[in-house]
């Protein structure tokens, strides 16, 4: 089983950029599409970025596309996110996220996603 673990928020002004961490453990991280989602406060989780088991797919939430860049890196069990030209909206708990049950589809729905990380908090000031 994987265990995911977040990192790499933080407090950022906005038009800043971040870089958030998602370490896994197991040996079957190639195994699984990932991707990053995240909740607002009062609001529901929504998706950010995927990125398919080889990652040679991605997809995007069109309120990040142009300003974010999901990568994986296989050998090191590690997920990213690269986020530029960060804005206040973009202020959330950000969550990586497994899924370990559909062979080659790339979900955007947190539904599809069984392995979920603590989170890491995203604060943009304005």
């Amino acid at each position: 089983q994987v265990q995911l673990v977040e990192s790499g928020g933080g407090l950022v002004q906005a038009g800043g950029s971040l870089r958030l961490s998602c370490a896994a453990s197991g040996r079957t991280f190639s195994s699984y599409a990932m991707g990053w989602f995240r909740q607002a406060t009062g609001k529901e989780r929504e998706f950010v970025a995927g990125i398919s088991r080889s990652g040679l797919i991605t997809r995007y939430a069109d309120s990040v596309k142009g300003r974010g860049s999901i990568s994986r890196d296989n050998a090191k069990n590690t997920l990213l996110l690269q986020m530029n030209s960060l804005k206040p909206e973009d202020t959330a708990n950000y969550y990586c996220a497994a899924d370990t049950r559909t062979l080659y589809a790339l979900n955007t729905n947190a539904n599809a996603y069984d392995l979920w990380g603590q989170g890491t908090q995203v604060t943009v000031s304005s």
